[in-house]
């Protein structure tokens, strides 16, 4: 039985130590190890997984060391005490379902909000496996710069016997990496801050939600551009907040005259349609909320994946009456895991929303905090950018001939030069949504884009395509099989 139970299916990525004590570990904590009995010696373990018997021999001195076994002198090893009754196979009782499941809590009366039931923007989760995935948001993990990365690591933990990232930080972010975000990001995008003014974030996302708890309730009226960040959206509703949609241009967010409170705009390139903001419009943007007692929260989501030549400053660099607040990103070119974010705001504003993300999380971890300061400080992130750059602007060459190509009849939208996702519009009679079916079975993924309107009755002949997730030899190959599930419709 024993023999059986520690198979182990090894993975060629991994270490063979590592998943050897993995699968004993796994095997102790289950209680399969029945008490006084020896486990499988060194020889015949790595006889069983056919590993070296020096490998068996570690794991076993490492789960010594860590009280999970003990050694007996020309006898074995046994289990710790400890473990005695790791699980169900030494006699321990499992719990054992309610028996009357009419007196369970009815959880759909008492929830407030149901955040499931919101429209959103959802990816196949086995999104890799598909032969040509134009999806939006994920990268080119091969592009990934580990090595820099774990030597940023190896300095972390490089031996410090009281390491600052061990401690609860309650409410404060690591002086390091404000300061590098002040002193080698935001520069770049033309924003002079203080370190009071900048608080680290789970993401921008939790950005905007902080945000929307501090400032937002069901007379807060904001305005959004439409098509939207559609999770921007979701995050303002959660306050019963009033949604103000806005129309779209080659330009930007068009203005009227509907008095709002705040104005959310995506100016660097604008989602869905990745239009860049013209300098008039944000001229006139600044001064309508001046005008008009107006705050705009600017989301500035691909500052760092911003692959133009010469991008236009933030809007917060243009702003001298302290009404825009900043939100970015400091992982998506990096790796959009990371979740690392920051906002840019008043003073009064950042210490509210540190006090409230204490409330919700205390702080982003440290360790990853310090890391992602010494990764900056060390110049790793400014040369990941300038490949990230150099990457993307190819891929977006090969999509951009490959549309071109075989998909002339699908529009491309004015001002939406070198951003990180075609927003492409079919002939009327075309509905994407039909479209994306047709392609994921043909092995190809694109993004349908009703959900992103506001609309009643949202078009169904718009859809979105990424470039970072595929493999750059395939996008024109992956085009010309789009091409083929498009003409079905003709």
């Amino acid at each position: 039985m024993i023999r059986h139970l520690l198979n182990v299916n090894f993975d060629a990525r991994r270490g063979l130590q590592e998943q050897v004590r993995e699968s004993l570990v796994n095997a102790i904590l289950s209680g399969i190890f029945p008490a006084d009995t020896p486990l499988p010696s060194c020889r015949q373990l790595a006889s069983q997984l056919g590993v070296s018997r020096n490998t068996t021999a570690l794991v076993f001195e490492s789960l010594v060391n860590e009280g999970y076994l003990v050694s007996r002198p020309r006898s074995g090893y046994y289990l710790h005490p400890d473990y005695y009754s790791a699980g169900p196979a030494s006699g321990q009782s499992v719990a054992a379902a309610p028996e009357c499941e009419g007196d369970a809590p009815r959880w759909g009366n008492r929830l407030k909000i149901t955040p499931s039931q919101q429209e959103s923007i959802l990816k196949p989760a086995g999104w890799m496996h598909y032969r040509y995935p134009f999806i939006y948001g994920q990268p080119d993990t091969q592009q990934f710069p580990l090595a820099t990365w774990r030597a940023a690591a190896n300095w972390l933990h490089g031996g410090v016997r009281d390491p600052a990232w061990v401690i609860d930080h309650i409410d404060q972010d690591v002086p390091m990496l404000v300061e590098q975000i002040r002193t080698r990001v935001l520069p770049k995008r033309g924003i002079v801050a203080a370190p009071d003014e900048i608080l680290i974030t789970l993401g921008s996302q939790n950005a905007l939600y902080l945000l929307t708890r501090l400032l937002m309730s069901e007379e807060t009226r904001v305005a959004v551009e439409n098509p939207s960040f559609r999770e921007a959206i979701n995050t303002f509703l959660l306050s019963d907040t009033q949604i103000v949609p806005h129309p779209v241009d080659s330009e930007g967010l068009v203005l009227d005259e509907t008095p709002c409170d705040y104005y959310y705009v995506t100016p660097g390139h604008q989602v869905p349609t990745g239009v860049t903001m013209s300098k008039a419009r944000r001229t006139q943007l600044l001064e309508y909320a001046t005008r008009h007692d107006a705050v705009v929260i600017e989301d500035d989501y691909d500052s760092e994946s911003n692959f133009m030549q010469n991008p236009l400053p933030a809007l917060k660099a243009s702003d001298r009456s302290g009404r825009v607040i900043y939100v970015s990103s400091l992982s998506k070119a990096l790796s959009p895991g990371l979740r690392l974010g920051f906002m840019v705001a008043a003073p009064e504003i950042i210490d509210e929303a540190r006090a409230l993300r204490r409330l919700v999380y205390r702080h982003p971890p440290t360790n990853i905090q310090y890391q992602m300061a010494h990764f900056l400080a060390q110049g790793h992130y400014e040369t990941h950018l300038r490949r990230y750059h150099e990457d993307s602007a190819r891929r977006w060459d090969s999509l951009y001939n490959a549309l071109r190509t075989f998909l002339p009849e699908c529009q491309m939208m004015d001002g939406s030069e070198h951003a990180n996702a075609f927003w492409l519009r079919t002939p009327e009679h075309i509905s994407t949504q039909q479209l994306t079916w047709r392609a994921a079975h043909a092995g190809v993924l694109i993004e349908p884009g009703a959900r992103h309107f506001l609309n009643a009755a949202p078009p169904d002949n718009f859809f979105r395509m990424g470039f970072h997730a595929i493999n750059p030899q395939a996008i024109a190959p992956g085009v010309e099989v789009l091409r083929g599930q498009l003409e079905q419709f003709c």
